[in-house]
């Protein structure tokens, strides 16, 4: 059994499906942390108490932040099978192709290469740092000790428009990466046909938009003070 899933793992097609899996899980993960940063314009109650329901959640029957702990940890685990599984079939690539083809690559595959490769590196580099700002208040004006809305509203305060800037091209990069990486799974999970191309293409497209437009809202209301 466990030869038969380490055969499996070392394989492209298991690898293609432990991208698919873990890009999925993380997919859900940024919708509902989508949905729970726009709360920000229902006020700044309603967004601590969001906050804050969710370190509470299955208190008391589970100790403080037990599930919210255990969403994170499932959630970094995905991360690091996801960026596993992604240079592991890079070099596999590489290696069954070590001499460069003369002919220029297509633009498109080009273009999908650049982006998973340097996207995913951006969206790392800024997950750290908006964990830094957000979460832990270590980068942020009120720190960590303030609520989180109040944390949120000085984090992409006005005086700061470089962060919103940089968390724009962040989340347009995580867009485009979303776009290609649904695309792809859709393919890897043997979903995509000639009947459903244009439908699932469309899908693609659509919830990348929704998410790059639903993540930029909040900052951007923050910073043009919309959001106080």
């Amino acid at each position: 059994m466990r030869k038969g899933l380490d055969g499996f793992l070392r394989s492209s097609n298991g690898q293609k499906v432990v991208m698919a899996v873990t890009g999925a899980v993380m997919v859900l993960f940024l919708v509902a942390h989508m949905l729970g940063n726009l709360k920000i314009f229902l006020g700044h109650g309603p967004f601590n108490e969001y906050a804050h329901a969710l370190r509470t959640l299955a208190e008391p029957i589970l100790p403080y932040r037990t599930l919210l702990t255990i969403a994170e940890t499932g959630l970094f685990v995905s991360v690091v099978l996801h960026l596993w599984a992604a240079i592991s079939l890079s070099r596999r690539a590489s290696h069954a192709r070590p001499v460069k083809y003369v002919a220029k690559k297509p633009q498109a595959g080009g273009y999908a290469t650049h982006i998973m490769r340097w996207g995913g590196v951006t969206i790392v580099l800024y997950v750290v740092w908006h964990l830094l700002d957000l979460t832990f208040g270590v980068v942020n004006p009120k720190g960590f000790d303030s609520e989180p809305a109040d944390r949120m509203v000085a984090g992409f305060n006005a005086s700061r428009w470089y962060v919103t800037l940089i968390y724009v091209v962040a989340v347009v990069m995580v867009g485009l990466h979303l776009r290609h990486g649904i695309w792809s799974a859709f393919q890897t999970l043997g979903w995509a046909n000639r009947a459903r191309y244009r439908a699932l293409r469309a899908t693609s497209t659509a919830v990348s938009v929704v998410l790059v437009l639903g993540f930029l809202s909040a900052p951007l209301a923050i910073t043009f003070g919309f959001v106080k």
